[in-house]
């Protein structure tokens, strides 16, 4: 699938944006990219959004959407915007930091594998899949491969994905900013949930009961 414009805009300066807090965090270009484990996950990053915009991902409101859930939006843009400086920032002057470059790296493979969940979902779902809670023209269920397993694997990957990039930088105040993004995300789960079983009642409620929401048999 082609890109359109205004997903290809939207996605390059959001990562341009997120990267330049980054690397101003960490004092300038050349101070950031002596790190390999931080040019990785530069890099990664970069790498990511370019595949994010081959996807479908949009921002329709559909058939149907809980306006009411707009605030997640918000909430999540500027906890993303402190993730992207803060962590950085307390690295360079060590300011709660944990030891060890060997964190560094199980924060490169976190942030890979967070990451790749957070998109994949994107490329099953299609169309389906939507900035706003909504339900989509010709939406239907999909229940079968990660979803067969958890119902929000995106949310998961963003969690995980979150957590690495915490600890590329040895950030306390990163996995503090970690934490405070899963009451907008359960807010949002909930808000997705009650839209879905108003959409497909019994059939919903029977793949809730089989599946967990992020992890699977605890939660």
């Amino acid at each position: 699938m082609m890109p359109t414009p205004k997903l290809a805009f939207a996605s390059v300066s959001g990562v341009l944006l997120y990267l330049g807090l980054a690397v101003l965090g960490w004092g300038g270009f050349t101070a950031f990219f002596s790190h390999r484990a931080l040019s990785v996950v530069a890099i990664v990053t970069l790498l990511l959004s370019v595949v994010t915009i081959f996807s479908r991902v949009n921002l329709s409101s559909g058939e149907r959407e809980d306006r009411g859930n707009r605030w997640v939006i918000a909430a999540l843009i500027i906890l993303g915007l402190l993730q992207a400086y803060l962590p950085a920032y307390t690295d360079r002057k060590e300011f709660w930091t944990f030891d060890g470059d060997s964190l560094r790296w199980l924060g490169v493979v976190l942030f890979i594998v967070g990451g790749v969940l957070r998109i994949w979902p994107v490329f099953v779902l299609g169309h389906r899949f939507s900035g706003l809670v909504a339900i989509q023209p010709g939406h239907t269920l999909v229940t079968t491969g990660m979803y067969g397993v958890i119902r929000h694997p995106s949310y998961l990957g963003l969690l995980v994905n979150s957590l690495g990039w915490a600890f590329a930088f040895r950030s306390g105040v990163g996995v503090l900013l970690m934490l405070l993004t899963i009451p907008p995300l359960v807010a949002r789960i909930r808000s997705e949930e009650t839209l879905l079983h108003t959409q497909f009642g019994a059939e919903y409620d029977a793949y809730r009961a089989r599946t967990s929401r992020l992890i699977p048999g605890l939660y």
